[in-house]
């Protein structure tokens, strides 16, 4: 007898993480689910695949995505009472997720209208329980609507409307499901969502607690999270082989180590100390011979990472690529393993003398101290770069500078100061001093290396964590904290990030081929 065919008759249904390439289809079901109320926006759930993709779940029924939900990681314990969506979803963009909370905090579900009733929003809601198992979260908390209170409030108070839904008198479609998935009632919050008037802006704040969960002293609040830099203001001067530059780099290397530092910060394109016995006349030819040195640059700080066990910033080198030269920073963690970014911004100098290409890509790096980004000396000074490092996580800004004379080097400092107030985020600017006579176009250096922070009570006084004196060999050595800088983020005297009009402006990466 023939086996009968039943894969004409089979349903795919998976839950999984939301991709990027989701975007567009969760914006167009999410005006379907929440008519009259504000969609999300194609920002907004970028913003939480980059920086909690984990917390992100979908639906795709027969390749169509029918249902998604968002969360992000919070430690509940510091927001009000009454806070609302806005202020715990950091107005919809979750950068406020601190992935060493306790709590998964649930910001919306939602599920095509015409494939309700097919337990989908149950999926998704088990989903988030895998992963606040999986994550040893205490718990996961949500802000529930209650869309058919609408029909009642005239008759009775939010309160009396969510005891009779929990006695079974009156069916909510949120609040019910939720009840059934094992959600307790904590409080009733107002103005939750101005524009659910359904709710009438009300919503009921609601936590399942996993019963899985095993307390860890290190998981209680952390009352510091210092990161130790040390920035080098480097003396450029003649030197006669390889060798010199080796024992000139190691020996700052070592300063930093022996401070117990985690990172050491070297200047911009410091390593055109090696022309000073290249001899070679023309800047264009010289920069082109510099550039060959590439490879024993590269190998010199990562084996300087690995041993003293730090994680450098390598100032910048020259690299020729496709026939172009760049001024390229690298990152050399001390795990071995290494990172670039390309300066964005060319001065009218470096393309004069040097012929000096751009970059085209701003990157933010994961170290063993968080995410960090490198804009290199002149990009520090447009300051859309730097928003969007924030954005995508970056708590310090190392800034590797060049500059030859003060008013050149106050435009550096003055914008890395104002990037730290702006974005509420740490900046680090490490310059080159002395000059190298045998160098065209490298005449003099001036430099005040410095470690700077938001303007704000608790952190250092004038926004300075430390600097250098100006113009000699020297280091500074300064701590950052990283979960002060956490909390300032949320309740600072004022929210740089928290209270940008994303209505009025924004700003957009142009990705190229």
């Amino acid at each position: 007898m023939p086996e009968t065919d039943v894969s004409k008759f089979e349903k795919k249904i998976e839950v999984r993480n939301i991709r990027f390439e989701d975007i567009d289809d969760i914006m167009a079901l999410s005006k379907k689910c929440f008519p009259g109320m504000e969609p999300w926006k194609h920002e907004q759930l970028e913003s939480h695949i980059r920086i909690f993709p984990e917390g992100q779940f979908c639906v795709e029924y027969e390749g169509k995505i029918v249902g998604s939900c968002s969360s992000l990681i919070v430690n509940f314990d510091e927001y009000e009472d009454q806070h609302t969506w806005d202020t715990i979803t950091a107005n919809g963009y979750i950068t406020n997720h601190n992935p060493h909370g306790l709590n998964l905090y649930g910001i919306e579900v939602m599920i095509d209208p015409e494939y309700r009733r097919m337990k989908f929003g149950h999926r998704l809601y088990e989903a988030r329980k895998e992963l606040c198992r999986k994550m040893n979260l205490q718990s996961i908390i949500i802000g529930g609507r209650i869309p058919n209170y609408s029909k009642y409030k005239d008759k009775m108070t939010p309160r009396e409307y969510v005891e009779e839904v929990e006695m079974h008198n009156i069916y909510d479609p949120v609040l019910s499901f939720q009840l059934l998935e094992g959600f307790q009632i904590m409080r009733i919050n107002r103005q939750y969502l101005p524009d659910d008037t359904a709710s009438a802006s009300f919503a009921t704040l609601m936590e399942w607690h996993n019963v899985d969960y095993l307390p860890k002293s290190r998981r209680v609040y952390h009352a510091s999270f210092p990161v130790r830099i040390t920035a080098i203001q480097y003396m450029m001067k003649k030197i006669d082989s390889f060798d010199d530059f080796v024992r000139q780099v190691e020996y700052y290397v070592d300063v930093a180590s022996d401070f117990g530092s985690d990172f050491a910060v070297f200047p911009e394109i410091f390593t055109t100390q090696l022309m000073s016995y290249l001899e070679e006349k023309r800047p264009d030819q010289a920069v082109r011979r510099l550039s060959g040195y590439t490879d024993q640059y590269i190998e010199l700080f990562t084996e300087l990472a690995v041993r003293y066990n730090v994680n450098i910033i390598g100032g910048s080198h020259f690299v020729e690529e496709d026939g172009g030269i760049y001024n390229v920073a690298f990152l050399f963690r001390r795990d071995g393993t290494i990172e670039r970014q390309t300066k964005l911004h060319i001065t009218p100098n470096e393309r004069k003398w040097w012929g000096i290409a751009e970059g085209n890509e701003l990157n933010v790096f994961d170290t063993d101290c968080g995410k960090i980004a490198i804009l290199i000396c002149y990009d520090i000074e447009f300051p859309e770069l730097a928003r969007v490092a924030v954005d995508h996580g970056a708590n310090i800004i190392f800034v590797p500078f060049c500059t030859d004379d003060r008013q050149a080097y106050l435009r550096v400092r003055y914008c890395a100061q104002a990037r730290a107030i702006e974005n509420q985020v740490y900046t680090c600017i490490a310059g080159t001093v002395g000059n190298l006579t045998h160098v065209e176009n490298m005449d003099i250096q001036y430099a005040q290396s410095g470690i700077f922070s938001p303007s704000d009570f608790g952190f250092a006084r004038d926004g300075i964590v430390g600097e250098c004196d100006p113009n000699v060999d020297t280091v500074v050595v300064g701590d950052v904290d990283l979960e002060k800088l956490r909390r300032n983020r949320n309740s600072g005297s004022v929210r740089q990030l928290a209270d940008r009009r994303r209505d009025l402006y924004q700003i957009k990466i142009n990705t190229r081929s």
